[in-house]
């Protein structure tokens, strides 16, 4: 038989792995299960936090419904998941193996993740400024860090190791005492300088920062140990490479050519290209610019216009309609719900309702939140509303990213992903008004896909 690569995505509502095929770029097989991970929020805080025991079962569900006979002959295992947030662990007691092939968490914090809102602009504006090229936003790993510096200082003396979940598992596998990162998970907690690949650490130390728990970086694609016992039948001894950003290993799965933009819509929503070889970014953040610039793989950038808004908006609204139904004494399903509204969309095929659908924001305009204008009697209807809401959706991304920007740097095409787009197609029918470009739908355009590709090609 044939070797494989594992390829596992963190989500922030799902876990998916996939065995792609050694040499083929092939997937073998492939399972997604929910995580359910989400902790409700009785601090008043405006935390967003999630349990890493309920993540880490998805990942153990996930594993066991994959053919065992492939997952005997897997060659590599690759991580990828959500970027930004932070989960805090004790070093040589971060996990429990004692139930046989598969590990539990054991002293760790609660992942607080890239939706956590407990940062305020006047606490991000007192924290030094990062010699990076990005700003600080709640939500990114270090702002959470000085949080708890100024807020909780006993919590951070109470762990030894913090990183993204990711990494978490990466270092879990290995039996690391230590995090090791790549700069594109490191980019994304801020205070990290990407044309270096070092930590503001001078910045950092001299405002109290416990810079002991900044990870090691290596280069995306690096392997960093191996596995250190035998894991739902991968054996152990198997390399396991160095944790990558979903949004990178996402891009990486569909993207096929510099003419090429990808238009992702998920949880979230980021719209990208590809910039030069020879770009470098700028030298301090642009605090009120729309597009960032990620680092990717091989020492290049993504162009990014990352909104915190997507598929997100379209859930809460859907969760708002299912509260508004319960209190008139009817029990709706969701998931029947969220098909009706698009059906009722589809046959609504137009609205001059006007949905701004910014509900939490956008990290160049945190206070920029979502509007409703332009209603009149005659455009109340579910269709109309589910419709400017779609519209507002892919409206808010183009603002970000307008379509001239993307013709001037060449793209001619632009690849739709993620799971909100695939599943409505009322989002896929305002991505094509919004971009007058050839428009596709990438097949395999996942991270768990691409952080297995990403190995593959770096065999």
């Amino acid at each position: 038989m044939s070797n494989f690569i594992l390829g596992i995505d963190l989500g922030t509502t799902s876990v998916k792995a996939v065995l792609l095929a050694a040499g083929c770029r092939t997937v073998a097989a492939g399972h997604s299960e929910p995580t359910a991970a989400d902790l409700s929020d009785d601090s008043g805080i405006k935390a967003k936090e999630q349990d890493p025991g309920a993540i880490i079962n998805a990942v153990n569900r996930c594993l066991a419904q994959l053919p065992g006979d492939k997952l005997q002959h897997v060659s590599r295992v690759g991580l990828t998941g959500q970027m930004h947030g932070v989960l805090f662990w004790k070093a040589n007691s971060g996990c429990d193996w004692s139930n046989g092939n598969y590990f539990t968490p054991r002293d760790t914090s609660q992942l607080v993740t890239w939706q956590d809102r407990r940062c305020s602009s006047d606490f991000l504006s007192s924290l030094p400024k990062p010699e990076s090229h990005f700003g600080v936003s709640t939500g990114f790993g270090c702002a959470t860090i000085f949080w708890y510096m100024k807020h909780r200082p006993q919590f951070l003396e109470d762990f030894s190791v913090a990183g993204t979940i990711q990494d978490y598992v990466v270092s879990m596998l290995c039996g690391l005492d230590s995090c090791v990162m790549t700069p594109q998970n490191a980019a994304s907690w801020g205070f990290f300088n990407t044309a270096s690949s070092q930590w503001n650490e001078n910045i950092l130390k001299a405002a109290g920062f416990p810079v002991r728990l900044l990870p090691r970086c290596v280069p995306p694609g690096a392997l960093v140990g191996q596995t250190h016992s035998d894991w739902h039948g991968i054996p152990a001894g198997t390399p396991v490479g160095a944790a990558l950003g979903d949004f990178q290993c996402s891009v990486y799965s569909c993207m096929s050519s510099p003419a090429d933009a990808v238009l992702n819509i998920s949880t979230s929503a980021q719209l990208t290209f590809a910039m030069p070889a020879d770009f470098t970014p700028p030298d301090s953040p642009q605090l009120e610019s729309s597009i960032s610039y990620f680092p990717y793989f091989d020492s290049s950038y993504l162009a990014v216009a990352a909104s915190l808004n997507g598929g997100n908006a379209l859930a809460t609204f859907v969760e708002t309609l299912t509260a508004w139904t319960k209190e008139l004494g009817v029990e709706p399903r969701d998931s029947c719900l969220y098909e009706k509204l698009i059906g009722s969309a589809l046959n609504q095929e137009s609205s001059d309702l006007m949905v701004s659908p910014t509900i939490l924001g956008e990290r160049h305009a945190p206070l920029c939140l979502g509007q409703v204008t332009n209603i009149s009697a005659s455009n109340l209807s579910l269709g109309h509303v589910f419709r400017a809401l779609c519209r507002g959706v892919v409206s808010n991304v183009a603002s970000m990213m307008p379509v001239e920007h993307l013709q001037r740097a060449g793209v001619r095409r632009l690849v739709g992903s993620g799971s909100a787009l695939a599943r409505n197609e009322v989002l896929r029918q305002e991505v094509e008004r919004a971009f007058p470009l050839q428009v596709v739908y990438g097949q395999n355009a996942d991270s768990a896909v691409g952080v297995a590709m990403a190995l593959c090609d770096r065999l």
